[in-house]
């Protein structure tokens, strides 16, 4: 059947072969972060609510699962900020009780950290990754732009809160974007801040694929490699490729081959291929990564956003 909640399985950079959890219409976020590969926010809200039907969401957890597919995550992800479910606390719950061999992941900008129902709810996750790009409010307000209402220093307080009361792991996402969070004034902050939340893992990530504006630029390797140093965690790990599709059993070659054929009849953007192939933009996301890659298809930067062209 098709699924209008869940998305993949889906090869994550981070998190192996994982099944993804939609919570929230797209685009609805506490942010409006520069960089977001899903595009610009139309619904800027710090307001929880369920904006899906709980019990639908569950009924496709369940269908799905019953068959037991080999997977490294279920992760709460899409096409937004998903805190902003009020029930995402009920589905982690009913995951654990009735599929407790997976593990579960949370994505999330940590805006909403700060409100102890949702710390309590992300607690019922394995593994919770909270984004902080920047400590500055100014440079903050700059990549993340988020609600009026949202501070770096509540963001920073909310995941410090958190740390204390988790049992899990916390793997802290840092975005670099060059010539805004990588001086050495924001990186002594973000060291500070590090040392702080205490976090299992640092991840710094970098620009995958065009972004909402094109001057935004990945740092070199090098450049790279000095950031991690100057954070002073031992470990800081620079997220890497794909996994391998051939290491993922659902990486179908059908999907590939008709966003090829697809894309040889006229250029399409992501939203494009979703509509016309019934997918998930995020799913259609990881094809096109897969594509790109192995330099089948071309990226082109227009009007209405980024198409895709065979090579």
């Amino acid at each position: 059947m098709g699924y209008q909640y869940l998305f993949g399985p889906v090869p994550s950079r981070r998190l192996g072969v994982s099944l993804g959890i939609d919570l929230v219409p797209h685009k609805t976020c506490s942010y409006n972060c520069i960089y977001c590969e899903c595009g610009k926010t139309t619904d800027m809200t710090t307001v929880r609510s369920e904006f899906y039907p709980t019990d639908a969401i569950i009924r496709e957890i369940d269908d799905y699962l019953s068959t037991h597919p080999h997977l490294d995550y279920i992760t709460f992800s899409g096409s937004g900020e998903p805190t902003l479910h009020s029930g995402m606390g009920k589905i982690a719950q009913h995951i654990r009780e009735y599929f407790p061999e997976y593990r579960l992941a949370l994505l999330t900008n940590g805006s909403l950290l700060t409100d102890p129902e949702v710390r309590a709810e992300a607690a019922l996750m394995h593994v919770v990754v909270p984004s902080m790009d920047a400590v500055s409010e100014s440079i903050f307000k700059k990549i993340d732009r988020p609600c009026s209402t949202i501070t770096a220093a509540d963001v920073l307080s909310g995941i410090v809160t958190f740390r204390k009361e988790f049992k899990g792991e916390i793997w802290l996402e840092i975005f670099i974007i060059p010539g805004m969070n990588d001086s050495e004034e924001e990186l002594l902050f973000l060291r500070d801040a590090i040392a702080e939340i205490r976090p299992d893992r640092v991840q710094l990530n970098t620009l995958d694929r065009p972004g909402l504006y094109d001057w935004i630029t990945t740092p070199t390797k090098e450049e790279m490699e000095h950031i991690a140093g100057a954070l002073g965690f031992p470990g800081t790990e620079i997220v890497e490729g794909l996994p391998s599709r051939s290491d993922i059993a659902s990486f179908s070659q059908d999907v590939r081959d008709s966003i090829l054929g697809t894309i040889r009849r006229r250029p399409c953007t992501i939203d494009d291929l979703s509509r016309i192939l019934g997918l998930h933009p995020n799913e259609v996301r990881k094809y096109i990564d897969s594509l790109l890659a192995d330099g089948y298809i071309t990226e082109e930067r227009e009007a209405r956003g980024i198409f895709y062209r065979p090579r």
